[in-house]
């Protein structure tokens, strides 16, 4: 199993999103429901076990997580990403 983690850790908490890229089926539905764009298709980073274009933190997004996702989290027990992620490959950290 292949897990990436994006984010970071300070003092107030751990913040990662993490993508399973053995589950990742590169179906590109957390990208269409992420209204911060915190998510893009990886044209450049494959799959490292295969050649499939898996989905990423965009670099842009990566050091400021807990800002970028703090509108989705409003008290919802499941951030769109992960409802929309059939296969069960997004997990977030908080």
């Amino acid at each position: 199993m292949t897990k990436a983690n994006y984010g970071y850790k300070d003092g107030s908490g751990e913040y990662f999103i993490t993508i399973d890229t053995d589950l990742c089926n590169s179906c590109g539905k957390c990208i269409d429901v992420c209204p911060a764009s915190v998510l893009k298709m990886a044209e450049d980073e494959l799959d490292p076990l295969g050649d499939e274009v898996i989905a990423v933190v965009s670099e842009e997004h990566r050091k400021k997580i807990k800002y970028s996702c703090a509108p989705c989290k409003g008290g919802e027990t499941e951030l769109p990403c992960v409802k929309a992620c059939e296969p069960g490959a997004i997990t977030h950290s908080w």
